[in-house]
């Protein structure tokens, strides 16, 4: 997951009506003035797909294959051709409008922390495609976009951190202890998020210093015994909801599908943020005289029923849908997805082994997200994708074998940070086996 963008409000609730989303007015002759292919203004075309390209870099969550094929063919439906040359922030725009070429660059910072803009924004390119609306409301409507209030309040926002990590903490370790000592340690990492939200200095080092908080308590409040398991499982629910297991998986399947850029930047940008958790952990090491080796993450023996381990993964979708943001009208499907993955990943590793079934989990994921998000006024792959793809807990593997490493446990450390490895890239080669299994999106799409 990654990190809340610098000064990202999210307080609010949004306002009733079509303005509010984007909308723009039913097609008609004044609308279809400005979208006639003789008569476009190239000028103000190339502004409009300019706002489109950074708009969609920023919130829709696609990488650079989605991106390019959605201002494609907004710019085909205008009469044009746009072309683009992406990187994980930025871009190249080309426009061409009756034998005028327009170059631009476009700078973005992708956040997947507000989807209910990815969800309206796919549905306002849709509507554009279909209706060719004038460009001045065409733009317009991608302004009310930007401004949209967020999705639920902050205090939502807060408790569905909460339920996020409380939702996740049995598949670390399926014991009562760990439950209740993950609902207080994710309160603490979702009171200092939403006070960050407005403060872009902090937002930052958000992870960083979420760590720290989260290492301060557990070790020197919680102090778990050896019966409760290593500290580094306590801690990890509370601090899964910045994992960037998202980031490492996207990254290596954009490596070994071409897109070098984009995927060697972004998967050093994922380092970046499991190397701020990790770092926060060894400094609430040392402010509590800790020995490195109690971080050896010995798990325990379940306590838990099977059917609360089922349920758990219900209230750690109902988490997402609130701390994401994701609109309500699409919760039904992102929870599908969710046991869509369980179900073919724990069916899969009982038959096959952890990785050939963690490899089908992921293609079957791929598959279903990009067919269901594929008919008009569904939600876009990303929100589909997204919960059913923490399921698969890349990103905690990770932080599991550095902190074993620190800890002097060699052996151990060295064999999650295969594991880590390992499943990154089978979930990276499952996400694209799933993708060669579907045909390929035209730019109607």
């Amino acid at each position: 997951m990654t990190p809340p963008s610098a000064g990202e409000a999210r307080g609010g609730t949004p306002p009733s009506g079509g303005a509010a989303r984007g909308e723009i007015p039913p097609s008609g002759s004044a609308a279809r003035g400005g979208g006639a292919p003789g008569g476009v203004d190239a000028d103000a075309l190339h502004d409009f797909l300019r706002e489109l390209t950074r708009f969609t870099l920023t919130f829709s969550g696609e990488g650079a294959e989605g991106v390019a094929r959605g201002v494609r063919g907004v710019a085909r439906a205008y009469g044009a051709r746009a072309e683009t040359v992406l990187v994980a922030d930025g871009a190249v725009l080309s426009v061409t409008v009756g034998g005028r070429a327009l170059t631009s660059t476009v700078t973005a910072f992708p956040d997947v922390a507000r989807l209910d803009r990815a969800v309206v924004l796919k549905e306002f390119v849709e509507r554009v495609r279909d209706t060719r609306p004038a460009l001045p409301e065409a733009a317009a409507g991608l302004r009310r976009i930007e401004t949209l209030p967020a999705a639920v309040p902050r205090w939502a926002r807060g408790v569905g951190i909460v339920l996020f990590s409380v939702g996740f903490a049995p598949a670390v370790q399926p014991t009562w202890y760990e439950i209740a000592s993950t609902a207080l340690l994710a309160a603490l990492v979702a009171a200092l998020t939403v006070l960050s939200d407005r403060r872009p200095r902090l937002a930052r080092v958000l992870p960083l210093l979420a760590a720290v908080l989260v290492s301060l308590v557990t070790l020197g409040l919680l102090q778990p015994g050896h019966g409760h398991g290593g500290p580094v499982l306590i801690m990890l629910p509370a601090l899964f909801f910045f994992v960037p297991g998202d980031l490492l998986s996207a990254a290596t399947a954009e490596l070994v599908g071409g897109f070098l850029t984009t995927g060697a930047v972004r998967l050093l940008y994922a380092l970046v943020l499991l190397l701020q958790l990790y770092v926060g952990v060894l400094l609430g090491v040392a402010v509590t005289g800790t020995p490195t080796g109690a971080l050896f993450d010995t798990a325990q023996d379940a306590d838990l029923s099977r059917w609360v381990l089922v349920a758990s993964w219900a209230v750690f979708t109902v988490g997402l849908v609130l701390a994401f943001g994701v609109p309500w009208r699409a919760a039904g499907w992102v929870t599908a997805l969710v046991y869509l993955s369980l179900g073919v990943q724990a069916a899969g590793t009982a038959l096959v082994g952890e990785v050939a079934g963690t490899f089908v989990a992921a293609m079957a994921l791929a598959v279903a997200a990009d067919l269901l998000s594929r008919p008009a006024g569904r939600p876009p792959r990303l929100v589909l994708f997204l919960g059913g793809f923490f399921t698969l807990t890349v990103g905690s593997l990770g932080l599991r074998a550095l902190t074993s490493l620190v800890g002097g446990h060699i052996l151990h450390g060295f064999h999650d940070l295969m594991d880590f490895v390992t499943i990154v890239t089978t979930i990276a080669v499952g996400l694209l086996a799933g993708a060669a299994l579907v045909p390929a999106r035209g730019d109607q799409d």
